[in-house]
């Protein structure tokens, strides 16, 4: 195997390891700041419906209680305002989704889902637990998601669902009496669930890690190549020549021109000392003729 098979070898080799290396660390950092992109986009999902229902609580709630005494409007309910205003949302962007189940809703329509009362059933276990975030495969692909406990801090929500009695006639009338009554103060009763899609973010790393390993390829190449360029001038050549040369001189031509490589380099030097070397020999053959 030559020199410059030799020295491509061990190029290769170094190469793949750094680029296999390089790689599976550009992959962590790029897929982990795509998901936490995603899970930006789900915090600010959660704010925005929090200040829905902070502003239905504040402003719509008083307005509509004062001059409907007695009835029951949804239009005042903190979670079916932020759920509607989503929905208007959602339909631009279907993937985005923002729930609040309840195990026991006033809505039937909020009704939690298996893995949904999951996350209500860890939040009631775990008292410091304040957000879960997870991924699951939704009917669109994979979803991050957020969750947060929707806890009953205010007494004025046991009005409408401590017993079927204390209740509005009218919330009776809409939802019946078998939903969404026996809360109790201080109680998790559900949960506020934001679903983010993954799909994209991760194609959009996954389109960049493949771009930057091409350059990074391709700036390999490049360096292979104008090391290889040197190789062959400033080493394979001139070791080739005095290869030649010594050749020739062990076959006694006496007449072959002396090699010398301007610089100073070791192949320059080994030129020189390669030279007095020649010289030597032949002073010493003509010696021997004598």
């Amino acid at each position: 195997m030559g020199l410059r098979a030799k020295f491509n070898l061990a190029m290769v080799a170094a190469f793949l390891v750094g680029f296999a290396l390089a790689g599976g660390v550009l992959r962590y950092f790029l897929i982990r700041d795509a998901r936490d992109a995603v899970v930006q986009q789900a915090r600010i999902m959660m704010t925005a419906a929090n200040a829905v229902r902070d502003y239905t609580t504040r402003e719509i709630e008083p307005l509509i209680g004062f001059q409907n005494k007695g009835k029951f409007l949804r239009a005042f309910v903190p979670s079916f305002a932020a759920q509607t205003t989503f929905k208007g949302v959602q339909k631009k962007f279907p993937d985005f989704i923002y729930r609040e189940p309840a195990l026991n809703p006033t809505n039937p329509d909020d009704r939690a889902t298996s893995w949904q009362s999951d996350l209500i059933i860890a939040f009631r276990n775990d008292a410091k637990l304040r957000e879960i975030v997870s991924e699951r495969n939704a009917p669109t692909g994979r979803a991050l998601l957020l969750a947060r406990p929707i806890r009953i801090d205010d007494p004025q929500c046991l009005l409408c669902h401590s017993t079927p009695a204390a209740a509005p006639a009218s919330q009776i009338a809409r939802y019946g009496s078998n939903n969404g009554f026996g809360w109790k103060l201080h109680q998790i009763i559900g949960a506020q669930v934001v679903s983010v899609p993954l799909a994209l973010a991760m194609a959009r790393a996954q389109s960049r890690l493949i771009t930057f390993m091409g350059l990074l390829a391709g700036v390999f190449l490049v360096i292979m190549a104008i090391l290889n360029v040197l190789l062959h001038y400033i080493v394979i050549r001139p070791a080739v020549r005095m290869a030649r040369i010594a050749e020739a001189v062990s076959l006694g031509q006496a007449d072959v021109e002396e090699y010398e490589k301007k610089g100073r380099d070791e192949i320059a030097s080994l030129s020189v000392s390669f030279n007095r070397m020649r010289r030597s020999l032949d002073s010493a053959l003509q010696l021997l003729q004598r």
